[in-house]
Order: structure tokens, then sequence, then C-alpha cells
């Protein structure tokens, strides 16, 4: 076969696309909203924003964020390369890199900016898109990398010091960033736009980092009279799988069964309608990845697919 045709080829040319792109995205909303609102998002790429609008302000000539960051980063990844997995270092080199030169690409063709500095904009607008472009983010960290900086920083933490809270250490760098800003602009309110702009750029990177399949897990605690009227609604009105344990009531002692099923997001107001009308005891919450099939559908194609094996 072809390597060109190879699965694994395939997919590490996906992500090496997808890498990119986030870069290019991420590039192009740092530079249309955040270089000229005054204010500095979190890690690296803060650092790289006070450290441009400072060399415009006090210098001859303006240091580009793109430098900035490449430079700061490339010590980390040297001696992430002794401690990290390659595949991290190299994703995370490739991101950082792309990152820089977009950088350095719109701002050598003059790419649009959404002007906050000169009262042309809200710069209210300008911390959350900004935010929302920073979010991005996640897709590198999705893919098996990182953005850079802090991140590389915690994930030697997490490698040669499991015990330590990684995440603390990143919260106290965007806290430093904050403060950073307020002595810079020397401005209230690039502190608000910046914790602003750090809160979104959690929540957006938090939506990649999540499995994209999710679902409910029910624990459904019935009498043996009442569990497989509630059994076959799962299976047969809703679709979905389930397990029934054999159980015993606590405090009666008389046998109960107990039915663990994962629902959907789109069929749990139905189930949850269905069990108010029944006499059972039940707990739900919220599962935030799933591996493999819940519905009902594919168990029995697999069933019906393995069913003349097993008579042989």
């Amino acid at each position: 076969m072809s390597p060109f045709r190879s699965p694994s080829l395939r997919r590490e040319v996906g992500s090496v696309a997808l890498l990119l792109l986030s870069a290019a995205l991420v590039a192009a909303g740092l530079h249309v909203f955040v270089y000229r609102a005054n204010f500095a998002p979190a890690g690296v790429d803060g650092i790289a924003t006070v450290v441009q609008y400072l060399s415009e302000e006090h210098l001859p000539f303006k240091i580009n964020a793109g430098l900035v960051t490449l430079a700061l980063n490339l010590p980390l990844l040297v001696a992430a390369l002794f401690i990290l997995h390659r595949r991290y270092v190299l994703y995370t080199l490739l991101y950082t890199t792309a990152l820089s030169l977009f950088l350095l690409l719109f701002d050598a063709v003059g790419l649009y900016q959404y002007d906050c500095i000169h009262g042309a904009g809200d710069p209210l607008i300008a911390a959350i898109f900004g935010g929302v472009a920073e979010g991005l983010t996640g897709i590198p960290l999705r893919l098996g990398g990182s953005s850079g900086g802090v991140d590389i920083i915690g994930g030697m933490l997490a490698k040669r010091a499991p015990h330590r809270n990684v995440e603390r250490l990143i919260a106290y760098v965007s806290y430093l960033v904050v403060a950073i800003a307020f002595l810079v602009y020397r401005d209230l309110e690039a502190v608000c736009l910046s914790v602003i702009s750090i809160f979104i750029c959690e929540r957006v990177s938090t939506v990649f980092l999540r499995p994209t399949r999710g679902a409910f897990r029910f624990e459904i605690v019935a009498s043996a009279a009442d569990a497989p009227r509630i059994r076959e609604f799962i299976l047969e009105r809703l679709g979905h799988g389930a397990t029934v344990l054999a159980a015993e009531g606590g405090f009666s002692g008389e046998g109960r069964e107990v039915i663990v099923c994962l629902v959907s997001y789109r069929r749990l107001p139905e189930l949850l309608s269905y069990l108010k009308h029944e006499d059972v005891f039940l707990s739900y919450s919220e599962v935030l990845g799933v591996i493999g099939n819940f519905d009902r559908g594919a168990w029995g194609e697999k069933r019906t697919r393995l069913s003349p094996q097993k008579k042989l």
C-alpha cells in the first residue's frame, strides 16, 4: 500500500494542517483585536503584547510580538526536548513558529486592526473577540501539542513532579500578566479587559479540550415488577442500551434492579419526564466523554453480525 494512503499518515497530515490553521486564526485575532486595544492577554502572548506596545511608545522601532513569542518559546522547547515527548515538542514548535510567522506577515501586509487606542473601537469587543481567538489554543492542546510558554513549563513540572498543582502555576502567571497590564497601561480598564479576555479564553479552550461525545449517566433503582417496563422504554423508545444489575433494598431487604444507562443530551428531558411517573429512585450525572456505542441499534447489528459465528 502506498504510504500516502496510510490512515496514520492522513491523520498526521490532518493534524498538522489543523495546527497551522489554528496558528493563523490566533495570530489574526491577536493582530486585529488585541494589539490596538491597550490590554494584555494571558501567558507569553500577553508578555509579547506588552513588549510590542512599549517598543512602539518608547523606542524608535517596533519589536514585533511574533519575534518576542518565538524568542521566549525557543529556550523552553530546547529544555522540553530532554523531558517531554518528542511529538509534543515538535507540535508545539510547529505551532509557535507558525504563530510568529503569521504575526510578522499580518504586520508586513498591513492587515486591518480594530483600533481602540484612538477611540475608533469598543475595547470590550476587542477583549471578547481577542479572548475567543486566544481560546483556539485549545486546538494544539487537543492534538497533543501546546501553545507554548506556560504550557511547556507546566508540562515539564507535571512530568518531573506529578504531585505539583500545575493549574495553580498557570493561574499565577495569568495574575502576573494582569498586574503587568496595570503597570504598563496605568489604567484600571486595562486590568478589567485582561480579566475578561483571560476568562473567555479559558472557556473557549475548554470546549476544544472536552471530548466531542458527551452524555448523562443514569442509575435507576426500581422494583423487579417495574424494571422491565422502564428497561423497555429505554430500549424501544429512546433507542439506547442499558445494563441491569441485581440489588437488594438496604431497609426492606426486598429484591431490586438497578438499570444503568447512558442517555444523549437530546433525549434527557424525555427520560426525566417518563420517570417522574414511575416509582423509582434515580440519580444522574453528566459524563465528560464516551468511548464505544450506547445506542440499541448498534448493539443489535453487532449481535446479528456475530451470531452466525457463535453457532459454529
